[in-house]
């Protein structure tokens, strides 16, 4: 189970519409170049969580913990014989 294309390559344009696109809509004046600086800064830490998130989800570092019982309905359900052990 790898990485989906699609979603990472959309929030990797949203993110860079954010941190490309808006800094060049700021509006003239004293602030300006700290209006871009912090709209940079924060689609590359939110892009970046985004990622580190996502990449999480592809190898989890906990299971979930199930019960015997309920392990015995899941193989039943899927035709499968329980290891004894």
């Amino acid at each position: 189970m790898g990485a989906a294309f699609f979603p990472v390559l959309f929030f990797t344009a949203v993110w860079g519409a954010v941190g490309i696109g808006m800094p060049i809509m700021t509006p003239k004046g004293p602030h300006q170049n700290l209006i871009r600086c912090i709209l940079m800064l924060t689609a590359a830490c939110c892009w970046l969580f985004w990622l580190c998130c996502y990449m999480a989800q592809m190898n989890p570092l906990i299971g979930p913990k199930l019960k015997r019982h309920a392990l015995a309905m899941i193989a039943k359900s899927w035709d499968n014989q329980l290891a004894d052990g």
